[in-house]
């Protein structure tokens, strides 16, 4: 298995930072948030870079917003302070917000773009989500929008646009029309990439600045490898 670089205060990836917020482009395997792993999350990582960086006595204060999965990679945006947390929580839950995500699948999808709309049933057991074509108990509408953008030998290259966002969502809906995420076993991929990761990278953001309402176009590199290179 290839060597994981996890994120650090000494090489975290800044797209930007202010005095309000900070985002991050997340490497494959930092984990958002504390978990029973009990691996240090990206959370306390970023605490540390802003506490060395304006050499801040006591504790820094770092508020988390949104998630994305362990194994995928891509924009994580943080508050710093307690006005802008509260504002981009209303942001992030009355979808204010664009998310844009990158994601590399095997098989040809039924439409080069399509809207995909499913009934995301969770289950915290093996933690995954089921998506159903019609409602089931417990299960929550999960909407997105596709298109394929790049054509490799073996592989394909979807930009998503999410409409909502479930657990798993984007992973959970493409395994549903028979087009898994590369290396993403938990979804039907035969097999796993040698970090461990999956071939999903939340691409671009768009969100107001929860402070000074400036519109922020954030867009995050791809990891460095080869068939993401092959993209970029």
């Amino acid at each position: 298995m290839a060597e994981k670089i996890i994120s650090t205060k000494d090489n975290l990836q800044v797209l930007h930072e202010d005095n309000h917020i900070i985002v991050i482009n997340k490497r494959v395997g930092d984990i958002v948030q504390g978990d029973k792993t009990g691996d240090k999350p990206l959370s306390e990582v970023v605490k540390e870079y802003i506490k060395e960086k304006y050499n801040k006595p006591g504790e820094v204060f770092l508020g988390v917003i949104h998630r994305l999965d362990r194994p995928t990679t891509g924009i994580i945006v943080f508050a710093k302070t307690s006005k802008a947390l509260t504002r981009l929580n209303e942001s992030f839950k009355n979808r204010e917000t664009q998310k844009t995500y990158w994601a590399v699948i095997k098989n040809n999808p039924p439409k080069n773009n399509d809207i995909l709309i499913h009934y995301l049933k969770r289950n915290p057991k093996n933690n995954t989500s089921k998506a159903h074509t019609k409602e089931v108990p417990e299960s929550k509408k999960a909407s997105l929008e596709y298109a394929i953008i790049k054509k490799l030998d073996n592989y394909l290259v979807l930009e998503i646009q999410l409409h909502t966002g479930r657990h798993h969502q984007i992973r959970a809906q493409l395994s549903a029309i028979g087009c898994p995420i590369k290396g993403d076993l938990k979804y039907g991929f035969d097999r796993s990439n040698p970090d461990g990761g999956i071939h999903l990278h939340a691409r671009q953001l768009i969100l107001n600045h929860p402070v000074t309402k400036e519109v922020l176009k954030i867009i995050a590199p791809t990891p460095k490898e080869v068939i993401w290179n092959a993209i970029s």
